[in-house]
């Protein structure tokens, strides 16, 4: 038998919110944080919109000392990750050099954290000091800044943690596989604990270059931010890129319970599949993805139509909102008619990496409270995407079963399920 695997604790840090409360809240009012890029000048650009964290002070969860040693995608993740371990009852007490170890065994607490990018704002930095200076004037910590498991690394120093410490890098699916990659490891015995999810801070020149040249980001809405990212919908141009980081505390039942913890929900099951199609579209049958989908509701024990509420990939192009609704078609039959799906990214915007874990919030938040979280801007829909999409309000009832699914670029598909717990 598989060891039941729970969520004990939670902490984001998003475009919409930066507490799990205040990211609760916009969901359930359908509140946009995509605005006018503010982080750099974006004069050139055809894209000048993205969804930024406002107002946050790396020092309200870490020392000012430590922060200036991290790149802006490993303050995000600690940030959450010293929430989540907060909510989880997991946090100790601050000690005289700023860090706060966790409060179970550390040998047996591992961390699994999905990212893309990492430093990239490191990087152009250091390059501009190369070629303008030479190589003396670049940054002293450029590469430990730069690297993607640099986040990993300073969370384990940060809290103390001594298990594995994974950094999974699979694009817009690193978050969603990074969870996933945590369920293993707490099923297999390795870890009693693990602290799970995606950070990413790409919101720099060029990243928004890059992926400008791909054609892939939103330039018609540029004017009215709020009303640019709108899955499903006719007249969707592009994803909006946002930035941010969803932490999740997982626990076998066991732990958890032998402690005493609260338990929000159960992570049920995982799956990842690859297209082996195009380095950054889905495969146009839908195939891969579904097969990700309907291996995860296997390794959870349930049935398509025990799934009542799904979080699409739903990114707002032109290409994958269409394939992600065939996707679902195939898996699931009439009851995809039936179940609601929605894209919080109407909301958020497109966090990249962190995207799974910032999702996977969503999916237990909705578990938690009854909700149903909208895809706003759904306006005039388009006729290929004929599901139930939750339009542009937040609707209410029990859900028992939610997944979250993440499609990135190179073909990657991953797939997480969560379950109300019932001890």
């Amino acid at each position: 038998m598989k060891k039941k695997v729970v969520v004990t604790g939670m902490g984001i840090i998003s475009p919409i919110g930066n507490s799990v409360e205040d990211f609760c809240a916009a969901l359930k009012e359908g509140k946009s944080g995509i605005g006018k890029i503010e982080s750099f000048d974006t004069t050139g650009f055809d894209v000048t919109i993205a969804g930024e964290v406002k107002n946050f002070d790396p020092s309200q969860w870490m020392d000012k000392k430590e922060a200036r040693k991290m790149a802006r995608f490993t303050q995000l993740a600690v940030a959450a990750t010293a929430q989540a371990l907060a909510d989880a009852g997991l946090v100790g007490e601050i000690e005289a050099d700023g860090k706060r170890p966790v409060k179970c065994n550390a040998e047996k607490t591992g961390i699994v954290l999905g990212n893309g990018q990492g430093g990239f704002e490191v990087v152009a930095e250091s390059h501009k000091k190369l070629f303008n200076d030479g190589p003396k004037r670049m940054l002293p910590l450029t590469i430990p800044m730069m690297i993607p498991n640099e986040a990993a690394g300073n969370m384990s120093m940060m809290f103390g943690t001594k298990g594995p410490a994974y950094t999974q890098v699979t694009a817009c699916a690193a978050g969603t596989d990074a969870i996933g990659q945590a369920l293993d490891l707490i099923r297999c015995g390795r870890c009693d604990v693990v602290i799970a999810g995606g950070t990413e801070a790409a919101i720099i020149p060029f990243s928004v270059g890059g992926f400008q040249m791909l054609k892939a980001l939103s330039t018609k809405r540029c004017e009215e931010p709020t009303k640019a990212s709108r899955p499903f919908d006719a007249d969707r141009d592009g994803f909006v890129i946002a930035e941010g980081a969803g932490i999740l505390i997982l626990e076998s039942e066991e732990h958890a319970k032998a402690r005493g913890a609260k338990i929000i929900a159960e992570l049920a099951g995982y799956s990842a599949t690859a297209d082996a199609y195009h380095i950054t579209s889905p495969d146009p049958t839908g195939s891969g993805g579904a097969n990700a989908v309907r291996n995860a509701i296997e390794d959870a024990g349930l049935k398509p139509e025990d799934i009542q509420y799904y979080n699409a990939h739903g990114t707002s192009t032109e290409i994958n909102d269409p394939t992600e609704t065939k996707m679902l078609k195939m898996v699931f039959g009439d009851h995809a008619y039936k179940m609601k799906v929605s894209s919080t990214k109407s909301m958020h915007g497109h966090c990249v990496a962190a995207a799974g874990g910032v999702e996977a919030i969503a999916c237990i938040l909705a578990i938690r409270d009854g909700f149903y979280p909208p895809t706003i801007n759904l306006d005039n829909p388009d006729p290929e995407c004929d599901l139930d999409y939750v339009a542009n309000k937040a609707q209410f009832g029990e859900i028992n079963v939610a997944a979250s699914g993440s499609l990135g670029f190179g073909g990657h598909n991953g797939v997480v399920v969560f379950k109300k717990y019932a001890g």
